[in-house]
């Protein structure tokens, strides 16, 4: 029988596979949301004297944060199995990252907590309230995985020069 121990880090884990795997068929749809979204942001780093940056071709657009999203759930989803547990660090910590950033941009731009809907109405900080989440889940699974990240650490721990 699965102990307690054992069920949390897999339903942290549900709980950002299912955040974003949402977020992923907006971003790689190129849904009004998301073009709302990341335009607003593209005009904010134009204004920065950054144009581009989160247009579609440029280093955080959309198919880029969508990307990561994508690599962290993959890796999570792998680490669930007892084979590749030593994944569970990595790809929470690739999460954590990329939702950092969201959270970031939330705060600290005109995008705002309180997203435009593509009928014009707001999120109510729906987006912003998902994201937190995930933050929390990523970093409680890190938390939760000293053993996986000493066995990482051990791993690339530098030869002695005796």
């Amino acid at each position: 029988m699965p102990t307690q121990r054992s069920i949390r880090p897999t339903v942290l884990t549900l709980y950002i596979e299912g955040v974003f795997i949402q977020s992923l068929f907006f971003k790689f749809t190129d849904s009004p949301e998301t073009q709302f979204i990341f335009g607003t942001l593209d005009a904010w780093g134009a204004g920065l004297g950054y144009p581009g940056l989160f247009g579609p071709g440029g280093i955080f657009s959309a198919y880029v944060v969508g990307t990561g999203e994508l690599v962290a759930r993959l890796l999570l989803l792998v680490a669930l199995t007892q084979r590749f547990r030593l994944l569970r660090p990595v790809g929470a910590l690739m999460a954590l990252g990329v939702i950092s950033g969201a959270i970031f941009f939330h705060l600290f731009t005109p995008l705002g907590v309180s997203v435009v809907n593509a009928d014009g109405t707001r999120d109510g900080g729906l987006l912003f309230g998902l994201a937190c989440g995930v933050w929390v889940a990523a970093a409680l699974l890190l938390m939760t995985s000293r053993d996986e990240i000493g066995r990482l650490l051990g791993a690339v721990r530098p030869r002695s020069m005796a």
